[in-house]
């Protein structure tokens, strides 16, 4: 290519510096102009599928590139067979999501689904660019893996139509926060895409399960670490959900399809695990659920959710299991708070009397367990057992409400207590006099016996 003439600057013969006319300036944008037409233009850049081998389909809104991918038949992730997933027992999983309507759902037609964005806010300016499903396969007999993938930002209806398509021909959806994350976010794109609204089937959103189950024992409930400590996977190599986003960037400025290829494996294991979940919490205990991957705690939190939801034979269930497992104070808290529920005051007693005992010698930290038990004690001591001495007691070691609720229930179980028939006087050196001398400022006063 010829470069152009440089403009003529220079000194004339007075020496003042020769700056270029207005013509000359007009001249220069010309030949420039003419170049630019007369250059061909380079090609488009049309997607090569050699580093990703995704599928290009033509739909009347535009191209769909898609990923189908079956699990291998036996598929484990870590100790847990994918193909449970299918005969989870949906009323056990409607009961541990307290949510009836997933009772109905079959879960051979549950729609798993997991995306990738171009940032976690949510707004209307956050992306999905990968849309990863997951369905069992009635022809295959597997379970298989589909993802659709954004290759440039303005092309999401044809991804947006084809996953209503799916909803609309599933019993159930299933997400790891999509109730919070990934529905919000997709109802949104179907708006600003004008395409017709998602169907909306029973949501099973496993992120509220796990909480439920295991926030007790485990730092964190993401995915990850869900695999780590439940089902014996630990990922080698993944990539950061931080680096996500920076990573789709860099692919739209440079095309570089290699680089999404972790990004890729990343939501195809997050799908898979999903599967893996369902299967677990989804396994009735009498087929021989939380063997080796559930904790005997998590089954005694499994029994408090039963009764939250109402079903006390399955809580009863769950409580004794746990105890046999090993659970300690929690499975006879459990086993209590069912009683309790049950009506059975006598027996509720028992259990939390056991639970407190057994929270006192555990190696572990169970103080908030052993206050919420005294509690319930305090309780039963005052109303059924009439024992108000012992109340008195419990709640002088410490119960799980405020101090001035606590101070208050202290000083009405000591008047009661003088007021019973035959009660004799008592000194200053008792537990309630202890905690009114060591009560901090502002709790109000517990009279002396």
């Amino acid at each position: 290519m010829v470069a152009d003439p440089p403009l003529p600057l220079g000194r004339g013969a007075g020496g003042e510096v020769h700056k270029p006319t207005l013509d000359e300036l007009r001249d220069r944008i010309a030949r420039v102009l003419a170049r630019d037409r007369t250059a061909p233009a380079p090609p488009p850049r049309q997607p090569t599928f050699l580093d990703l081998p995704f599928v290009r389909e033509e739909k009347p809104s535009g191209p769909l590139d898609r990923l189908l991918r079956p699990t291998p038949l036996g598929h484990r992730v870590g100790a847990i067979p994918v193909w449970t997933a299918k005969t989870a027992d949906p009323a056990l999983l409607a009961l541990l999501a307290l949510d009836p309507e997933l009772a109905g759902c079959d879960p051979k037609r549950a729609l798993y689904l997991d995306t990738e964005t171009t940032g976690l806010s949510g707004g209307a300016g956050t992306v999905p660019f990968l849309v990863g499903l997951g369905f069992y396969d009635e022809e295959a007999g597997r379970f298989a893996v589909e993802q659709l993938l954004l290759r440039g930002l303005g092309d999401e209806a044809p991804i947006l139509e084809h996953l209503a398509e799916r909803l609309e021909r599933s019993s159930m959806i299933v997400t790891f926060n999509g109730k919070s994350f990934d529905m919000p976010l997709l109802r949104t794109r179907v708006v600003l895409n004008r395409v017709p609204k998602l169907p909306e089937p029973p949501h099973l959103d496993l992120v509220h399960v796990a909480r439920r189950l295991h926030k007790h024992r485990l730092e964190t409930c993401a995915l990850v670490s869900l695999e780590e400590r439940l089902l014996g996977r630990q990922r080698v190599g993944d990539v950061s959900g931080a680096d996500i986003a920076a990573i789709y960037h860099h692919y739209l400025r440079s095309g570089d399809e290699a680089s999404l290829a972790p990004i890729i494996e990343h939501n195809a294991l997050d799908v898979i695990s999903m599967f893996a979940l369902v299967g677990l919490y989804g396994e009735p205990l009498d087929h021989g659920w939380a063997d080796g991957a559930l904790a005997p705690s998590d089954i005694s939190a499994a029994a408090q959710v039963a009764r939250r939801g109402g079903d006390l034979d399955r809580a009863s269930e769950f409580a004794r299991a746990s105890v046999d497992r090993g659970a300690g104070a929690l499975g006879h808290r459990a086993l209590a708070d069912v009683a309790k529920a049950r009506g059975d005051k006598a027996l509720a007693l028992a259990e939390y009397e056991r639970a407190l005992e057994l929270a006192r010698k555990a190696p572990e930290d169970l103080g908030a367990v052993a206050e919420a038990v005294r509690l319930e004690l305090a309780k039963l001591y005052e109303h059924h057992a009439r024992s108000y001495e012992r109340a008195i007691a419990v709640v002088a070691e410490g119960t799980a409400e405020q101090p001035a609720r606590r101070a208050a229930r202290l000083e009405r179980l000591v008047k009661k207590r003088d007021k019973k028939p035959g009660s004799r006087a008592r000194t200053k050196d008792t537990a309630a006099e202890r905690l009114r001398l060591s009560a901090p400022a502002g709790w109000s006063k517990v009279r002396p016996p």
